[in-house]
């Protein structure tokens, strides 16, 4: 079910944001009955990173934090069930507490933070989950204070960069939105290039899965000239770089024909660079094994290696091209 792949998505999406800031567990399991968090958030009190221009959920981390994500709108069962799991931790918090006579500081206690596209009025009237709009912003329900639980409704929260890195995981025209107010950050916004990245390791996993969901295929529309673009200022990048770094080898030689040689030198540091991007782009980084292929896939030209980075797995890649390194 494409759901599982927008669970996913909402779990690396969320690590990728908060690994500056502290320590990721996803998942991580509990006590009792076979149970695993989808992540735990724990913030490093040595980070010199400043996490404001995450919003509110800069304001999410200041304490242990558990992130339950559902692409589909939560049902009580599933609170209920994400309720349970904060209460096992904290079972684990107060032993380890007994053990030493004393009792759980109040700085690691865990919040628990629900984040669903929709939730009805009944539902949240179920659970007593009410508004604190003089110290959050509307779609921020809280439960009684001891649960320390937080229940965030995508699609009431407002249209700002407070809650933009959370409306990405919001449904339909939510998301699109946020994808639309995303791509006119500043280019060299590194949360911006990060959530690129994540988006289109979704939209390759949607095709992949070929999937007949309505809001799917909207999606990958949506994201499709996204993607079209990050590709061309992929490559448009690499070979910039390649033929300005050959020009400069070219003139240090200070001749001529060391020009043109740093000219051709260029163009094949510029396809090297090319590769590089594209590997960048689709997987987020280039490892060691990425990288021991580089000169095999170079051995083809640009118009056969490029949509084979585009469309084939990183395994399949691996595969393909290590024969030949």
């Amino acid at each position: 079910m494409t759901r599982f792949i927008h669970d996913q998505f909402a779990k690396d999406y969320l690590e990728e944001l908060l690994t500056p800031y502290g320590t990721i567990q996803s998942p991580r399991r509990v006590a009792g009955e076979v149970r695993q968090i989808d992540l735990w958030f724990s913030p490093n009190p040595e980070s010199t990173a400043a996490p404001e221009p995450l919003g509110i959920l800069a304001r999410a981390i200041q304490t242990p934090a558990i992130f339950e994500p559902f692409r589909n709108p939560a049902t009580a069962d599933e609170i209920c069930d994400c309720v349970l799991k904060l209460l096992e931790i904290r079972g684990e918090l107060q032993r380890e507490a007994n053990r030493n006579r004393g009792k759980i500081p109040e700085q690691i206690k865990p919040r628990l933070w629900i984040i669903t596209p929709t939730a009805s009025k009944n539902l949240l009237a179920e659970f007593g989950a009410t508004l604190d709009l003089e110290s959050w912003p509307m779609g921020i329900y809280f439960l009684s204070p001891q649960w320390r639980t937080a229940i965030v409704v995508i699609h009431q929260l407002p249209r700002n960069l407070d809650t933009l890195w959370l409306r990405i995981l919001g449904r339909g025209k939510v998301q699109a939105q946020a994808i639309d107010e995303i791509e006119q950050l500043s280019p060299d916004n590194p949360f911006r290039a990060n959530a690129f990245i994540l988006l289109n390791r979704l939209k390759a996993d949607l095709e992949s899965k070929q999937s007949s969901n309505l809001e799917d295929r909207e999606l990958i529309m949506r994201l499709s000239p996204l993607f079209d673009r990050q590709l061309e200022a992929a490559k448009l990048s690499g070979l910039q770089q390649g033929i300005q770094q050959g020009i400069q080898q070219g003139i240090q030689q200070g001749v001529q024909q060391g020009v043109q040689q740093g000219v051709q030198q260029g163009l094949q540091q510029g396809e090297r660079l090319v590769v590089e991007n594209l590997l960048r782009f689709r997987f987020g980084t280039v490892d060691p094994e990425l990288t021991l292929i580089i000169d095999s896939v170079l051995s083809l030209p640009p118009s056969e290696f490029t949509p084979l980075l585009m469309q084939l797995s990183r395994e399949e890649l691996i595969a393909r091209f290590r024969g030949n390194s």
